[in-house]
């Protein structure tokens, strides 16, 4: 992997929020680099993970378990900030899960130091800010659409907003995150193609 200073990542960031030379310097200082197996757990529900991840290469999906299935709430990808909000902000377990979708590769930070960094440097405070009030607009559209579009509208819609997803991740995590069954995101993909 790269130097953390000329990462796909710290360039991501730069894309949200001005982040001086310094600044990433200082935040690199923290990081350690991390690599996962396709399928490995990086945020596991019911544990302390103590860490947020910064993608570097790779996929995620992130779910909960709800009876005997894993309903999908979003994913991950390159330029992407993985953390447990429970954790960060609560101090309590994660209450979801985020699995790989393929091999990744990322900078880990522990919780400590991120909030630290957060409470003392205004570059990475305003960067969280902004990255959490897109986080909030794309839950909460998702929200609205899964409660006022159909089907074929909400996977529409999926496409816009998640083109690079859409290509790497399987038919039954996109069916899920939609709120659809398989066999109706297979009819709409058929219809689409027509």
């Amino acid at each position: 992997m790269l130097p953390f200073e000329n990462s796909y990542f710290l360039q991501k960031m730069r894309e949200v929020a001005p982040i001086s030379d310094e600044t990433a310097s200082l935040l690199s200082q923290h990081l350690t680099e991390c690599h996962f197996d396709k399928r490995d757990i990086v945020l596991d529900a019911g544990v302390f993970c103590k860490y947020v991840w910064f993608v570097e290469r790779g996929m995620l999906r992130h779910y909960w378990p709800v009876d005997a299935n894993e309903v999908v709430t979003s994913f991950s990808i390159e330029g992407h900030v993985i953390f447990s909000m429970d954790e960060l902000y609560f101090g309590e377990k994660s209450q979801e899960y985020a699995q790989t979708v393929e091999p990744v590769e990322a900078y880990r930070i522990s919780i400590r130091d991120m909030n630290h960094l957060f409470s003392t440097n205004l570059e990475i405070c305003n960067w969280g800010r902004i990255i959490h009030q897109c986080e909030y607009r794309r839950i909460h559209q998702s929200h609205k659409e899964r409660l006022t579009l159909p089907a074929k509208e909400r996977y529409l819609m999926f496409l816009q907003q998640f083109p690079e997803v859409s290509r790497r991740a399987n038919l039954y995590d996109i069916a899920s995150y939609l709120g659809i069954t398989p066999s109706t995101l297979s009819k709409l993909r058929a219809k689409i193609c027509e």
